[in-house]
């Protein structure tokens, strides 16, 4: 069985604060999307961080996405999430921190 490759995960940012992220969010990619995330959020007053065109996630998913949470507020950004993928939402519910993803309504388009 082939592990995802950090390859397949991505991040597009649009320039007008909008972040797609694409692919598995998992073990295998987490460390690569964190890393590629690093000016997100710098120099922004909000950041949406649109979920809806991940494949798969797991609890390292979640920890990204507390991650981005911690460093957006450091940058004196708010973060707010689109497209959350259920499994996510489950693993967020199970761990008691679902209430800290801020969601906001399902992207356009």
């Amino acid at each position: 069985m082939n592990s995802p490759s950090s390859a397949e995960a991505g991040l597009k940012a649009d320039g007008s604060g909008r972040v797609i992220v694409t692919g598995p969010v998992t073990f295998a990619t987490a460390g690569d999307l964190l890393l590629a995330s690093q000016p997100l959020f710098v120099g922004r007053n909000a950041v949406t961080v649109d979920l809806g065109a991940v494949t798969s996630v797991d609890s390292a998913g979640l920890a990204l996405l507390l991650e981005w949470l911690r460093r957006a507020r450091k940058a004196g950004c708010s973060v707010t999430y689109t497209g959350l993928p259920q499994k996510l939402v489950a693993i967020a519910k199970l761990s008691g921190v679902d209430a800290m993803l801020v969601t906001g309504p399902a992207p356009a388009g």
